[in-house]
């Protein structure tokens, strides 16, 4: 059982993906990482003696502090953040206990270079649909949450990667786009390694909905629908990609949690 200020790693698999997650921080020593250089999705790292200089932009959030086991350092750091004003905790067995139950991890080496924000810096095609809008979601829930995306004429995507140092996605001739009949979002969890069955069902959806598939998912249709209706909707295509935030949280959710309910009153499982 978890003490006092820690959380077990059940509680926060349950978290990430969500809008709900806190800020994740590993603080584990560097050769403690090279041995497995993997992240908890959506964590960034941090060396532990600095963590102190997060203090301000954390003051009242919610963070989970992991090191290797959860132990010195992981307890040393939150009590700072602690002290400055954070909701701190630490991750009950620390990295090694997350590893151990066979959650998904992220392969550190796959995650962009960052800007002087420590920002990972995005850009493709402007007036996205479906996939254009399910990878910068699938990218702020589970590989960065402070991403930046840059939407820009097609003819200046490359152009625009080169100069500002992004990287380019759902074009083609680039790494992260489609491959085969799998399109961007399937080739984002692949090489992340964040496969799991609910996003894994999830991309099924957007697989069938971006490429015209609809008999690979029933509910593709309604994706369809509903991203054609908020490119109508806004102009602006960040407002779009905030608006599609909660689209494919939403879905997120029921690939998760509630696909075999019905809608019968009271609800009821479709299982017998």
């Amino acid at each position: 059982m978890a003490s006092y200020n820690e959380i077990p790693v059940s509680t926060l698999a349950r978290l990430i993906g969500t809008p709900d997650c806190p800020v994740i921080l590993d603080v584990r020593i560097d050769e403690d990482f090279d041995a497995d250089p993997h992240l908890i999705p959506s964590a960034r790292r941090h060396p532990f003696a600095e963590v102190s200089d997060l203090a301000d932009d954390l003051v009242g959030r919610s963070v989970i502090v992991s090191c290797q086991k959860g132990l010195k350092l992981s307890q040393g750091a939150a009590a700072i953040l602690r002290s400055a004003g954070a909701k701190a905790e630490v991750l009950e067995g620390g990295h090694i206990a997350w590893r151990d139950a066979a959650l998904p991890m992220v392969v550190a080496e796959r995650i962009p270079p960052t800007d002087t924000r420590g920002r990972s810096v995005w850009v493709t095609r402007h007036r996205p649909k479906i996939d254009r809008i399910a990878c910068p979601w699938l990218i702020r829930r589970f590989i960065d949450p402070h991403a930046q995306f840059l939407f820009v004429a097609a003819s200046q995507v490359g152009n625009v990667a080169e100069r500002f140092n992004a990287t380019p996605f759902d074009i083609e001739g680039v790494f992260w786009s489609h491959r085969g009949d799998k399109c961007t979002f399937d080739t984002m969890i692949e090489e992340f390694g964040i496969s799991h069955e609910a996003l894994d069902r999830l991309a099924t959806i957007v697989r069938a909905a971006d490429t015209n598939t609809h008999d690979l998912a029933p509910e593709a249709a309604g994706l369809l629908a509903a991203s054609l209706g908020l490119s109508r909707m806004y102009r602006d295509d960040l407002a779009q990609l905030d608006a599609g935030m909660l689209l494919y949280d939403a879905f997120y959710r029921w690939a998760r949690d509630a696909m075999d309910e019905g809608h019968d009153w009271p609800a009821t499982s479709k299982k017998t």
